[in-house]
């Protein structure tokens, strides 16, 4: 009855995220990180928020509100300065249009499963229902009704 087993589409699925690896969206992705390791100003940038981020970690520990506050607004100010930079903005793009691929891939596989459940049970796809929906609603089930209330 079934034509494909899970290790199948587990195969297909391998082969797709190959494909995927090879679009011009991923491939600006790996060459924006590089670029993005390689800089100095970056590097410097990153390790500065790190430093940061346990000292914020610690005077939230210790309670310290205050100071807290400050550093919270070195870490804010720091993070606008590195997303400033050029290559930074185009990391960011690139992750944010590998994101949307993966996206419609996920929705298209997702969609098109559904579609195929609703007319292989004989539903309706416009309206989204199964044919076991389709025939409830239009009254054709298995057991019989008594529609003559006049008695």
């Amino acid at each position: 009855m079934a034509k494909f087993t899970k290790d199948e589409i587990v195969a297909r699925a391998k082969e797709l995220a190959s494909m995927i690896a090879e679009t011009e969206e991923v491939d600006f992705f790996k060459r924006a990180e590089a670029q993005i390791h390689s800089n100095e100003n970056v590097r410097l940038y990153i390790s500065e928020i790190k430093g940061l981020q346990k000292q914020a970690v610690n005077l939230q520990h210790y309670g310290k509100p205050e100071a807290l506050k400050r550093v919270e607004n070195k870490i804010a100010s720091i993070e606008a300065e590195l997303d400033a930079i050029p290559i930074v903005k185009e990391f960011k793009q690139s992750q944010v249009e590998v994101n949307e691929l993966l996206q419609l891939i996920a929705n298209t596989i997702s969609n098109t499963v559904t579609d195929e459940l609703i007319e292989s049970t004989g539903g309706d796809v416009l309206r989204a229902e199964t044919g076991a929906n389709v025939k409830h609603q239009s009254g054709s089930c298995d057991h019989d009704h008594d529609h003559d209330h006049n008695h």
